[in-house]
């Protein structure tokens, strides 16, 4: 924190509006949804229907059953997890996946799988499968059990190219390496190539699998949303002539029960937001309640974490404000009171700030007590002092960009990396969600947390450079602190080309990082590693070639309309 901010002399703050002071605003567009979720009626949609309800468990024990029975070749049950988490199902059978796929993993180093080929034409496919659902449960599984694929000059054999289903696994597959994997970049190459033809080849003859190939070109299912990723498959599955059709239905009751309750969350968070009249108070801020909901839906979707989107999406939606407040509205002098107010964190300090200010500082502190009162007990008051502090982080992190644009000063690249991965905003997003979590978020997990663990570190990287890599023309129009770009090109001497190739591979092994941390042994329960995942998901899917926050008119717009209007038709 600035001491030109927490030496600021109280006798100088003004507490009247500046008049007519030169703002650097910028343009966004208005809220595209208007009141659409506000109409909502759910009376009706939110009755119990008895007869469904019970088909619904029913087919749920049907599929319990699947996953329990005993069968010969335990490898053909790797498929029906496989299809169980991508339809997005799983969160009903984690014991039961979690029992397989122990067994598997146990039965896959005592040598007992894989020792027959079931079906020669397969065997591609049913290793990466294998390889894949191990590591995505931290299962440590060697990348040389594809080396049997490989040549004599460490190459994959061109003969596997017309074994269309294994290369699209072993693409998959080659998303979980981790640093130092050159075989699984070998992979990667390799299948790249040859899915960039199929979509064509097969754009005719099979839609549904060229469909399958270019949702996973676009974004692999390590890097995809879940429940985005479960909106899709769902489309592709029950074209696949052997899909279980008890699977299938049962899957699509839950995703249109889900999109239920979901739309009644949003539709509560709409009414808080529409409370608050943001284009009024706010009007230099990006009204977009509706996206911060995406968001938070995107990090978890299960109905236990009803509470936390609710609290986890107001606090997003502050956050934006007071991003834009720092970044495009208030003036220096503005924000050295403002900064100082939320480190304070006192609500006395209200007289001291500008009108737009005072409205938000008090919505501010209620949601905090909200936060408060709902969720911290005695014994977890912990939760409380780790949320306050991270919003407070957050603050000192956009005023210390604040103070570099008020000095003209230009950071080295390393310089502004420090401050930009707290200013991503993905420390305050982690560490309420973990407060929403339950009892299971102790005071050593929050501990862990504010050290900046390795898969935090690597989460925040990969959101501020993907930010910055698509936004910083749009903020090149305005006076605005500078980019992770600018600074590495007038640090390095690269071109513009040269720099966002450089910056998009530090992505690529912050992926890495990532999927290293989230291996046994971990430091820290599975549940909170996942929870850093999915954050740093929604960012491969928001900010892949442009910033679909900021900018939710087009592709945004889709993904939340197939997600929270559209339902399955069953």
């Amino acid at each position: 924190m600035s001491s030109q901010v927490s030496n600021f002399p109280t006798s100088i703050m003004k507490t009247n509006d500046i008049p007519d002071v030169k703002r650097s605003l910028a343009i966004f567009h208005p809220n595209i949804w208007k009141e659409h979720f506000l109409s909502f009626t759910f009376d009706d949609a939110l009755k119990v229907d008895e007869g469904m309800k019970e088909r619904t468990e029913k087919l749920k024990e049907e599929i319990r059953m699947m996953m329990i029975a005993y069968v010969e070749n335990q490898l053909v049950k790797l498929n029906l997890v496989d299809s169980i988490q991508r339809l997005g199902v799983s969160y009903h059978f984690e014991d039961e996946i979690d029992e397989f796929l122990k067994h598997i993993y146990v039965s896959y180093n005592n040598s007992l799988l894989l020792s027959n080929k079931d079906i020669e034409g397969e065997d591609l496919h049913i290793t990466a499968l294998l390889f894949r659902l191990l590591r995505q449960q931290g299962y440590r599984i060697s990348c040389d059990i594809f080396l049997k694929f490989m040549d004599d000059n460490g190459k994959f054999k061109e003969s596997l190219v017309e074994d269309e289903r294994g290369i699209l696994s072993l693409y998959e597959a080659s998303h979980m390496m981790v640093h130092g994997e050159a075989l699984l970049e070998e992979a990667l190459e390799f299948t790249t190539t040859h899915l960039q033809t199929y979509v064509h080849r097969y754009s005719n003859i099979n839609p549904s699998f060229a469909s399958e190939v270019s949702n996973a070109l676009k974004l692999p299912i390590r890097k995809g949303v879940p429940r985005m990723k479960a909106r899709e498959y769902l489309e592709i599955y029950q074209q696949h002539p052997s899909h279980n059709e008890t699977l299938l239905t049962f899957s699509k009751l839950d995703f249109n029960a889900l999109q239920k309750l979901h739309q009644k969350e949003l539709a509560e968070i709409c009414r808080w937001w529409k409370d608050l009249n943001v284009s009024t108070n706010f009007p230099f801020a990006r009204d977009q309640i509706v996206e911060c909901y995406f968001w938070i839906l995107s990090i978890y979707f299960e109905p236990r974490f009803k509470f936390g989107r609710k609290i986890l999406t107001k606090v997003i939606a502050m956050t934006s404000i007071m991003d834009d407040i720092y970044d495009a509205y208030g003036t220096f002098e503005e924000l050295q009171v403002f900064t100082l107010a939320i480190k304070r964190w006192d609500m006395s300090m209200i007289n001291l700030l500008p009108k737009y200010m005072k409205v938000y500082y008090t919505t501010l502190l209620d949601l905090f007590e909200e936060i408060d009162k709902e969720i911290v007990n005695d014994e977890t008051s912990y939760r409380f002092h780790f949320a306050k502090e991270a919003m407070k982080r957050q603050a000192e992190s956009y005023f210390k960009e604040a103070e570099w644009l008020n000095k003209n000063y230009k950071p080295k690249y390393e310089e502004y990396m420090e401050v930009a991965l707290a200013s991503s905003g993905y420390e305050l997003l982690s560490t309420i969600s973990f407060v929403c979590m339950g009892d299971i978020a102790t005071k050593e997990i929050f501990d862990w947390l504010f050290d900046c663990p390795k898969i935090l570190k690597a989460s925040t990287t990969i959101s501020r450079l993907m930010d910055d890599v698509v936004s910083y023309k749009f903020e090149k129009e305005r006076e605005h602190v500078v980019s992770a770009v600018e600074c590495y090109m007038n640090n390095y001497g690269c071109s513009e080309e040269e720099t966002c190739a450089d910056l998009l591979k530090q992505v690529e092994d912050a992926w890495k990082t990532i999927n290293k941390c989230c291996l046994h042994p971990m430091t820290v329960p599975i549940p909170f590693l996942i929870c850093v995942l999915n954050l740093t998901r929604v960012m491969a899917l928001l900010y892949s070639g442009e910033d679909g926050y900021t900018n939710s008119k087009g592709r945004t717009k889709l993904l939340i309309q197939s997600l929270l209007i559209d339902p399955l038709y069953m």
